[in-house]
């Protein structure tokens, strides 16, 4: 494929970058969707007080930069042949920052921090006076990651995210699609201060050549989930798609509507691209890798890699349960005060039995996600696919099928927020066309099918351990006080 904006015949190719929790990805995918290049670099998290989880905007920028730079020589081109540039980013984590400068009055908030509705009486005083002049002045502007990124990539000329990033906030009405009045009073955040929402697919301007030595057009901005199941080609009602990394996220396209949940599903834009307007219902659990890491730091096992062998060595778990509730417990029971917990140790247990618990209760964990979205949408699920690292872990991939009763896919590549938001920036060029020919573009790595099923969702041979485990799990809610 040619190079349309330079006009000679070169190679084109889509960069995406994935600003996550833990790290930030930059791919260059070629035509047939596959990665010509890549670049990582780690974020580092900073906890200035129990319960605070924040980022030093200037490090992330550099991180940004760095990853750009590091996939395109990574895969051997040059910046000028890359057609388009797609921004993937973790939700809800903000800062404000000065119109005129571009200088952030405070680090980024993240989504894991605790403070939520006490934040602003939290803040320093400096700060808090800092930031209440620049709204007086008509110089304060806020933002999450995707937004900051736009505006330091676009030299300030460019204040805006997307209706997918937006949706995540927790104060942009879905409905009307608009920012809420209501919900920003009851926060005392003018909506002076808020970045333009425009469509997922969009030209939000260019990079400004100082940065990358060329103007590269950014036509996607996306928050992760979103991207992720648009990286699944999950297009259609029904539609289904599971992240399991730091925690995990489970999504269901709900068409055109947005749904209203009363345990715990949360209503998201997926994506807004032309006229067309796609929604999800999103169900999560906060501690799915973290699990995992706990058990690792414990020394249960060295390699991640080595617990699905480990926990098939064995025939049950030795009646262990493990509760996952290091951030209490989200839907469909959200309890904030729910401890972690390990219940039925006995002298027989090994290692072997502990991490089998621990696998046990991510699948158990998407059991109760799965029903809840069957019993709160109504939708029928037509496909569910899965992503992110502890996906590769067979064990639980198994135990979630025969648990749903459903057939679950696996891709070869597991980022998919880099991907969708790639798909998405192609799609506004051209690079690709249709929604059929990135479906063509998908590739399998295993395929699991539901074994000893009575009917869909009903495992007999599980039963009693699936009992056994919920029994546990009300013997952790509300273990900490308020």
């Amino acid at each position: 494929m040619g190079s349309r904006r330079n006009g000679y015949n070169k190679e084109s190719f889509i960069l995406s970058v994935d600003v996550g929790t833990t790290s930030i990805r930059c791919h260059v995918y070629d035509k047939e969707a596959q990665i010509r290049g890549s670049c990582t670099s780690k974020v580092v998290p900073l906890y200035p007080e129990v319960g605070h989880v924040e980022m030093d905007p200037d490090v992330l920028w550099k991180g940004f930069i760095s990853v750009v730079k590091g996939a395109v020589q990574d895969a051997g081109v040059q910046m000028s042949q890359i057609e388009a540039l797609g921004i993937s980013t973790q939700r809800s984590t903000f800062t404000t920052w000065d119109r005129k400068t571009g200088v952030p009055f405070h680090n980024f908030i993240s989504w894991q921090d605790q403070r939520a509705a006490e934040l602003v009486k939290s803040w320093n005083r400096s700060c808090t006076m800092k930031v209440r002049q620049a709204i007086d002045e008509g110089n304060c502007c806020f933002g999450t990651i995707d937004t900051w990124l736009l505006f330091k990539l676009t030299k300030g000329r460019v204040h805006a995210t997307d209706y997918s990033n937006a949706s995540a906030t927790g104060i942009f009405d879905s409905y009307q699609m608009c920012w809420s009045g209501f919900l920003c009073s009851l926060v005392s955040l003018p909506l002076s201060i808020f970045p333009k929402v425009e469509n997922t697919g969009h030209n939000f301007g260019s990079t400004d050549p100082s940065i990358f030595g060329v103007s590269i057009p950014i036509m996607s901005v996306m928050a992760d989930q979103q991207a992720a199941m648009f990286g699944e080609c999950c297009f259609d009602v029904g539609d289904v798609k599971i992240t399991m990394g730091t925690g995990t996220f489970m999504d269901i396209n709900t068409g055109s509507k947005p749904h209203a949940s009363v345990a715990g599903l949360y209503p998201l834009v997926g994506w807004k691209m032309g006229s067309e307007v796609v929604y999800l219902a999103e169900g999560n659990a906060a501690d799915t890798g973290t699990a995992i890491k706990w058990a690792q730091e414990l020394e249960l096992f060295s390699d991640v890699q080595d617990t699905s062998a480990m926990a098939y060595s064995v025939d049950d778990s030795d009646g262990v349960c493990f509760v996952p509730s290091f951030s209490g417990l989200q839907a469909p029971l959200n309890d904030p005060r729910a401890c972690a917990s390990l219940m039925g140790l006995k002298p027989s247990t090994t290692k072997n039995h502990l991490v089998r618990s621990i696998l046990e209760s991510v699948a158990f964990r998407n059991k109760q996600l799965y029903e809840t979205m069957l019993r709160e949408t109504h939708i029928p699920i037509t496909k569910i696919r899965v992503n992110g690292g502890v996906s590769s872990n067979d064990f639980v991939m198994q135990l979630t099928a025969d648990l749903f009763g459903r057939k679950v896919v696996r891709p070869q590549h597991r980022e998919m927020s880099c991907l969708g938001a790639a798909f998405v920036a192609g799609l506004e060029v051209g690079f690709w066309t249709t929604h059929e020919e990135l479906k063509k573009l998908q590739s399998t790595d295993k395929v699991f099918l539901p074994k000893g099923i009575a009917k869909e969702g009903s495992n007999q041979e599980y039963n009693p351990v699936l009992q056994r485990w919920e029994r546990a799990l009300r013997r952790s809610m509300n273990w900490y006080k308020p």
